[in-house]
């Protein structure tokens, strides 16, 4: 992000993924991956990788409904169902692609969906491409919302679309009151919990399992590609869900199944997650997140109303943001800048995303670094 937007190319890591890579050469702090459990580069997830390419090959050579569909994805299918605690699951090839698709493939003409204002781009590409009519509400309102429902009782089908944890901000959706909502208006509730799952809830299930409301949510998204570690997305709900986007889910129709050493790697990861080991990273995380946002506090930084690992660091001006960045890169942390379209105009930041391996050290070291750079361009 840094790179691309003020050098016209892509930053380009020669490093594993891990809380220090080397980026274009440099070893730098590294606060811009979402591999909040450190879980991209473990070598037991490697292990497994290996394991089913000698096993199955490396590609699986076609879409799921023809002959891509092996025995490594049908595992994973079946310990996603498990570990949500529901009927079934389906895995997308992206988390993009999970949201899009099943948006497109519960509602269109004549139906109506409703979406925060800030959803992650794939939820709302996924209400333009379902053709249904499309209710953009303000972020976390739900009394707006609720005004909006009052008013599409006309509608054939209503659904209700939201990050449960919003991606640039860190902070939360009001899932039990749009859980209340979406039954008092007979509307479906969809959450996406990719920046959730492994991070939140007793089991690591996401913002649902930690407000008490799984029961209460038809359709519920994750990623494979952030504290999982490897890549993809999954929706998991009902076998009427699941069998409904078998035929209705394009980007699952049309798209060559993931090698099965992806499915295999996933499958450790969440074997992981639920050993001893797994607890230890996820304390760890929260326990290095709240220092590092008590060490921004400290240094004058505001980071609004985060309450995640994902720590806006908020500058105001995009060009002085990108500026921030460049220096912080130089000074050896990545911390990349986020401006418009991504957020509104006036409200660029650096989004810091902290992991389970960062060391106190590395925290403190990185904290220093943007009081000192953050002073010299008069953002603290």
């Amino acid at each position: 992000m840094l790179t691309a937007r003020t050098t016209g190319r892509l930053a380009t890591r020669s490093s594993r993924q891990a809380a220090r890579v080397t980026i274009d050469g440099r070893e730098l702090v590294n606060f811009g991956s979402n591999d909040y459990l450190a879980l991209a580069a473990d070598p037991r997830l490697a292990d497994a990788a290996a394991a089913a390419a000698e096993q199955e090959g490396w590609g699986s050579g076609a879409s799921p409904l023809i002959s891509g569909h092996g025995r490594s994805h049908e595992r994973l299918e079946e310990r996603l169902a498990e570990f949500e605690g529901t009927q079934a699951a389906l895995v997308f090839s992206t988390g993009f692609a999970a949201n899009a698709g099943t948006i497109a493939a519960l509602v269109g003409p004549g139906d109506v969906v409703f979406t925060d204002r800030k959803n992650h781009a794939s939820l709302l590409d996924g209400c333009r491409l379902s053709r249904a009519d499309v209710r953009v509400n303000a972020h976390g309102d739900y009394e707006h919302l609720e005004q909006s429902l009052s008013k599409a009782a006309k509608y054939r089908r209503r659904l209700i679309v939201t990050d449960s944890l919003f991606s640039m901000d860190g902070d939360l959706a009001p899932l039990c009151e749009l859980a209340d909502l979406a039954e008092r208006h007979a509307a479906m509730l969809m959450i996406d919990e990719a920046h959730a799952t492994g991070v939140f809830g007793p089991l690591g299930r996401g913002v649902a399992e930690h407000l008490g409301v799984e029961e209460r949510v038809h359709v519920r998204v994750g990623t494979l590609s952030k504290a999982i570690g490897a890549m993809g997305g999954y929706v998991c709900g009902s076998r009427d869900l699941i069998e409904w986007l078998y035929h209705r889910g394009r980007p699952f129709l049309f798209s060559t199944s993931h090698p099965p050493s992806v499915a295999a790697t996933c499958q450790a990861a969440f074997a992981l997650l639920d050993s001893p080991d797994g607890e230890k990273l996820i304390k760890k995380l929260w326990a290095n997140t709240k220092y590092f946002k008590r060490l921004l506090k400290k240094r004058g930084f505001s980071t609004g109303a985060s309450e995640t690992p994902i720590t806006p660091i908020h500058v105001g001006e995009a060009a002085k943001a990108f500026e921030f960045s460049r220096k912080l890169f130089e000074a050896g942390v990545y911390a990349p800048a986020v401006g418009y379209p991504t957020v509104a105009e006036g409200k660029a930041r650096l989004r810091a995303i902290v992991t389970a391996t960062h060391k106190r050290a590395d925290l403190e070291k990185a904290a220093d670094v943007l009081a000192e750079v953050g002073k010299n361009l008069g953002i603290v």
